[in-house]
């Protein structure tokens, strides 16, 4: 009996998985889930990628952020769509550093969400935890995504002051917004699942 329900219990998580990677694709492949500001793209991918993290779990959430790299590689290189400026402007210089610059931070994404959410804090409702995940999931990705690039800038001799100036003023923007978005959007989000889940 245990081990048909923990066999139900994998499979709910993988199709669940299979289902919010899907959202992933569809949102990094069409203009739904990349907000272009000029210079560069306001994302909304790493919500999927929080809400699977603590639906389903760290595994869960690794394979939703190997699926937000994917997408983000593949828009870097434009597919489909023309990837941002700062980019393209990278992407000439070393398309490695790119793919790196892509799938590296968004790794990190469910990890340090998922470690926030199992904090032992007293006295913090599930729904402070959830924002508090949120929030740092998706100033993971904006800070690692934006500081690999300043690096990688750095590296490559593009280490102006105007592309820094440029990298650091739309990155507080993106960043504000971008967290925003996952905190108003994640916790009702994850505790509607939840709910579902105790119902089965």
């Amino acid at each position: 009996m245990k081990t048909m329900q923990k066999t139900r219990e994998k499979t709910r998580k993988l199709v669940a998985a299979g289902m919010l990677s899907a959202v992933t694709m569809v949102l990094g492949l069409t203009p739904l889930g990349i907000i272009p500001l000029g210079f560069i793209n306001v994302t909304i991918l790493h919500i999927p990628v929080v809400i699977g993290t603590l639906v389903l779990g760290l595994r869960g959430g690794l394979i939703l952020g190997c699926t937000f790299g994917l997408v983000s590689t593949l828009r870097a290189f434009g597919i489909p769509l023309p990837a941002s400026a700062l980019v393209m402007t990278l992407m000439d210089k070393s398309p490695l550093l790119v793919v790196v610059m892509s799938v590296a931070p968004r790794l990190l994404v469910p990890l340090l969400a998922y470690l926030v959410a199992r904090l032992p804090l007293r006295g913090v409702r599930r729904y402070g935890l959830l924002c508090g995940a949120s929030l740092i999931g998706s100033i993971t990705n904006t800070v690692f995504y934006l500081g690999l690039m300043l690096v990688f800038y750095a590296l490559m001799g593009l280490d102006n002051a105007a592309i820094i100036a440029t990298i650091t003023g739309t990155g507080a923007v993106q960043g504000a917004l971008e967290a925003a978005a996952a905190a108003i959007i994640v916790p009702p989000v994850v505790l509607a699942l939840e709910k579902i889940q105790k119902r089965k």
